[in-house]
């Protein structure tokens, strides 16, 4: 029950940071580099998919296995690192394949996506040591 726990956690954290990053401080990046390739607003039932997903990556590559010893430094490397690979894959197969996809996007987007996931990896364990008192099953 703990593993759901965690990935609850993980998800409003990772979901409300982005939030504000996508909806408030880079907003207005993205649509002046993007706007032409952009939507009016996007599809949520799509959005609410890659959170979902995307978190359960969180948890299974960063979370876990620092919850089962590695601890809060542990969970920040590999989140960074799943966050890094994952958000890179996306921007760099779009920079190569979709007209207009900004460079500079791609390359911020890559920093933002490492940033978040090791933070949101990190902060879930600290959470749970709140919340648990240790970071262990």
């Amino acid at each position: 029950m703990r593993l759901v726990y965690l990935y609850l956690i993980a998800l409003v954290i990772f979901f409300v940071i982005d939030f504000i990053w996508l909806g408030y401080v880079a907003r207005n990046f993205y649509a002046e580099r993007m706007g032409a390739i952009m939507r009016d607003s996007p599809k949520l039932g799509v959005a609410a998919l890659f959170y979902a997903v995307y978190v359960i990556g969180v948890i299974y590559f960063a979370v876990w296995p620092a919850y089962n010893g590695g601890g809060w430094t542990e969970a920040a490397l590999n989140g960074a690192l799943f966050g890094f690979f994952a958000y890179l894959t996306y921007d760099a197969t779009s920079y190569s394949v979709l007209e207009g996809f900004d460079p500079v996007v791609a390359v911020v987007d890559t920093v933002w996506g490492t940033i978040i996931t090791g933070f949101t990896a990190a902060a879930t364990i600290w959470v749970a040591g709140l919340i648990w008192g240790t970071a262990s099953s």
